[in-house]
């Protein structure tokens, strides 16, 4: 797990040398064990290396036998081994017996088409120096973030934003038209950035960047094909399936230990793994801890475990770091415990496994699995659904008045946003008119509806998490706070292999009789206690609103609500009395306040902090 910086522009050598290793350094915290660069006329590279296969001679950057090939890679490939065998196969020469190099080898033997062949998660950049092309990729799932600036003559592409800052020529400039939608979702899902003229790179997608143009195509592209064998069929199958996953995304020259909660999917992936090391985080209060079902695991599997209670103070101290190292505003708050695990985890480790990826690939959350009341309630014509939700719009806050709206709309309108933060018709209420986006938060996820359109709700709903929340949020967030650490976080359940499997599983065999995720929790009560296989799921609950309804942490909200950069963006008046509101619990809007607080704590340190 490493990270890496380039850049293309006319400076002389010299001057790439340092601009090149300031960049690099700013992304020290991905690679801490060592550095590596490659320099010419044209081009300068940057890497920092976490070492963690062949530790003596993986170092990076890596050649062909002839030098013209450079490559510098961020992930792990699963499959390097019989990769490597393929390779030898065709005449190609190893010197080191990292999987780094069969991306070296792989690309001189099958050029971009070495994508599709690799089994992992990854970022790569690829110099051809002959053509005088760089080449750059995102695995399939986006499990590892890949950016690129191109302004001005000047091109770069980086692991992180952030090493961008460290180059001379750097336009710092917001975007205007990302803040409006950020505040629907609590994130960023456009292939544009918070800053001007920098993109990420989508899944499944590579760029070929010469005589100054670059070129953006897709390789891999997640989509169903259902199939309609035997319950008994896929259950064989995602057994035998998930334990290989598992235990190729153990390989490893260094210790690996894994993510424990008191859920299936993190459970399931302890029993098979059995790691000497487990890792909870928690919070102070009922519902907000699974630190005690997660020990009582470890204690059942005689797993050495390790926990840490979060208190307030530690959560709200700790905000404008995570913000810097999101390199994008994110109002997720489980960002926060994710930080301190990785932090608690890297005091003992530097690999980890975790369960992320299941609930997407097996149908494991619960907005997948609607009430009886719900269902009736849909099943009305949406013309009455829409009427009702006009109604009630208007009226003062009451529980469920959120949700009989959101039911009043086509799915495509009702299912777009995971997180309810702020909806459309609310968002110019506060925000100041030139940050509101031209798009509407319904059209970006209105391809991938027109894409399942005549599918069930269900699978609708998980091309969406799949293609649209899964990178965008869930990834990003496990990437930055773990790397943040120093800490390489393995997911076994998105794994190539796993998605051949889950994109042929019938729905029926995912949510069932009132049940998520029903074949995984099948295969999992097998080698994990009943109680565990069944239970819901909880995530990382964060008690963030119940917090600033405390003076102490509420006059810290309000701080940064009254700084004067604050009215470039937003209505004081109006956001202050929502403060206010929930603080005298007249309303619930620790979510929309938590969207705005972190927005403010980002721009403070990228525009105002940061010079």
């Amino acid at each position: 797990m490493c990270g890496f910086c380039a850049f293309y522009d006319k400076t002389k050598i010299e001057n790439k040398k340092k601009i090149i290793k300031d960049m690099a350094d700013r992304i020290k915290h991905r690679g801490p064990d060592s550095d590596g660069y490659y320099v010419d006329k044209d081009i300068a590279m940057g890497f920092r290396r976490l070492s963690i296969i062949d530790l003596k001679g993986g170092n990076q950057p890596l050649y062909n036998e002839d030098n013209n090939i450079v490559v510098m890679f961020n992930g792990e490939i699963y499959n390097f081994q019989e990769l490597r065998e393929e390779l030898k196969k065709h005449n190609h020469i190893f010197t080191t017996n990292s999987d780094t190099e069969v991306i070296v080898h792989g690309y001189e033997e099958y050029g971009t088409n070495v994508f599709n062949k690799l089994r992992g998660m990854f970022g790569i950049i690829i110099y051809d120096k002959k053509n005088k092309t760089l080449v750059g990729a995102r695995d399939y799932f986006g499990i590892k973030p890949v950016y690129y600036y191109n302004h001005n003559g000047l091109f770069m592409v980086g692991s992180e934003i952030k090493s961008f800052l460290s180059h001379p020529d750097f336009k710092k400039e917001l975007n205007n038209k990302v803040l409006g939608l950020y505040l629907s979702y609590g994130t960023n899902h456009l292939e544009d950035t918070f800053f001007k003229y920098t993109k990420k790179l989508k899944p499944g997608h590579y760029f070929i960047y010469k005589n100054g143009k670059i070129d953006v195509k897709s390789y891999f592209k997640l989509c169903y094909e259902k199939e309609n064998n035997s319950y008994e069929y896929y259950e064989k199958l995602v057994k035998e399936t998930l334990e290989s996953s598992i235990k190729y995304h153990q390989i490893s020259d260094v210790e690996v230990g894994s993510y424990l909660s008191g859920g299936v999917d993190s459970s399931y992936v302890v029993s098979l793994a059995k790691p000497n090391k487990t890792f909870t985080v928690g919070f102070e209060g009922k519902g907000f801890s699974e630190i005690e079902y997660a020990k009582s695991l470890s204690d059942h599997f005689h797993v050495k475990h390790y926990s840490k209670v979060i208190t307030g103070d530690e959560f709200f101290d700790i905000l404008p770091t995570i913000q810097y190292h999101c390199d994008e505003p994110s109002a997720n708050v489980s960002t926060v415990p994710l930080y301190f695990l990785s932090k608690l985890a890297r005091s003992q480790v530097k690999v980890v496994l975790s369960g992320e990826g299941a609930d997407e690939m097996f149908g494991g959350y619960n907005e997948y699995n609607d009430s009886k009341i719900e269902k009736i309630y849909l099943s009305l014509p949406l013309f009455i659904r829409s009427g009702i939700a006009k109604v009630i719009k208007p009226l003062p806050y009451f529980k469920g008045k959120h949700t009989l709206i959101k039911y009043g709309k086509d799915i495509s309108k009702r299912y777009y946003n995971k997180t309810e933060m702020f909806l459309p018709e609310e968002i110019p209420e506060i925000l100041n008119k030139k940050y509101i986006s031209d798009i509407s938060p319904y059209d970006l996820c209105k391809p991938f509806h027109d894409e399942t359109k005549g599918e069930n709700d269900i699978l609708r709903k998980m091309y969406i998490d799949l293609n649209f929340w899964l990178p965008n949020d869930i990834l990003l967030k496990a990437d930055k706070m773990s790397m943040a650490n120093s800490v390489e976080l393995r997911v076994p359940f998105l794994d190539k292999e796993v998605w051949n499997i889950s994109k042929k599983l019938p729905t029926k065999y995912m949510v069932h009789d009132g049940q998520t995720k029903y074949i995984f929790r099948k295969v999992a009560e097998k080698v994990i206690p009943e109680e565990w296989a069944k239970r819901k799921k909880l995530g990382f609950p964060v008690p963030f609103g119940n917090w600033i309804q405390e003076e102490k942490y509420y006059n810290k909200v309000k701080e940064i609500f009254n700084k004067d950069f604050t009215s470039e963006f937003f209505d004081k008046v109006k956001i202050n009395e929502m403060l206010d509101n929930h603080y005298k619990n007249i309303e619930r809007n620790g979510k929309k306040i938590y969207t705005i607080y972190t927005f403010l704590i980002w721009y403070e340190r990228f525009f105002v902090t940061e010079k």
